[in-house]
């Protein structure tokens, strides 16, 4: 438990200097300093693969599946593309979120902030559970699998609809529960009106981010189950996925639908972890295979995105 105590509270030192110092002040956060941060968290991201390196080879940590310390590196890097490709609609989604509900710049990293701590807690929960099922039933790894494919082929054939925050099942049930207002002050969730406290814009796009994170989360939890069911392996390279989404939002979320051959990237991705998953109990593709895959799958989908 040392480890993850350790791995937790530094994560949790990241967030306080991200938001006591680097963004202590509300500020809109531009081009440059969003490439400048998505650079470092990236980085630090493939940095930590050497950690993992040295904790699975020094018998630091309980290495459940006896992983050598060069697998459980190559498991780390492959399930942190997975989760970093399938981040990339997240992030549209999100852009469509804030600007439904007219979110300021400057406020935005707020809202983002946030939104990390809750999908940690509710990725740490769905990992858990999925980890569970898998190590007692066997036949999981089928359902996940066939899942995972049937996300792929829906992705491939079905046409992309708009997204209306204002029209979603969450926000038509949080008017009901609670007064909502379309004023802001400031970067406040909630504000005094009269004698009610009702939920400002930044609260009510901090809910609906939740909630669409939980449902990208039904597809990316699974997929990176299919490189590994070590749970300090998904975990992590969640975690850092999540971290890095935040920068990632401001340096991409202008540029997003240049991307659009990206789409099809994500369907060879999930297809090819789908058809891993089924065949675990059979055959075991080479670490190798899986990340070489992953990565040429997402540099075509940007090469043929930017020549069109």
């Amino acid at each position: 438990m040392t480890v993850w105590i350790l791995f937790l509270l530094g994560i949790l030192v990241f967030l306080a200097l991200d938001l006591g110092v680097f963004n202590k002040n509300p500020h809109v956060i531009s081009v440059k300093e969003a490439s400048i941060w998505t650079s470092v968290w990236v980085t630090l991201s493939i940095l930590f693969s050497g950690v993992v390196y040295w904790l699975y080879g020094s018998g630091k940590i309980d290495n459940v599946d006896a992983l050598t310390p060069m697998d459980a590196s190559l498991k780390y890097i492959t399930g942190y593309l997975i989760e970093l490709s399938l981040s990339i609609d997240n992030i549209f989604v999100i852009a469509v979120i804030f600007g439904s509900f007219q979110i300021p710049q400057k406020y935005q990293h707020r809202v983002l902030f946030w939104g990390i701590l809750g999908a940690i807690v509710f990725r740490a929960l769905m990992i858990f559970f999925g980890v569970a099922l898998i190590k007692k039933f066997g036949f999981m790894t089928y359902i996940f699998g066939a899942f995972l494919i049937f996300t792929a082929i829906k992705m491939l054939v079905s046409k992309q609809e708009a997204f209306n925050p204002k029209k979603s099942f969450i926000y038509r049930n949080l008017r009901k529960v609670m007064p909502i207002t379309t004023h802001m002050q400031g970067q406040k969730f909630f504000i005094k009106l009269r004698h009610i406290t009702a939920a400002t814009p930044l609260f009510i796009a901090l809910v609906i981010i939740e909630f669409t994170d939980i449902l990208f989360a039904l597809d990316s939890v699974p997929a990176i189950l299919a490189i590994t069911s070590d749970p300090f392996l998904v975990f992590s390279s969640n975690i850092f996925a999540i971290l890095g989404l935040r920068s990632m939002y401001f340096f991409l979320s202008n540029m997003i639908s240049r991307f659009y051959y990206l789409k099809y990237s994500l369907v060879a991705i999930l297809s090819f972890v789908g058809i891993k998953m089924i065949l675990a109990h059979h055959y075991t593709f080479p670490e190798w295979v899986s990340l070489c895959f992953i990565g040429i799958a997402l540099f075509v989908g940007v090469v043929v995105s930017k020549k069109s």
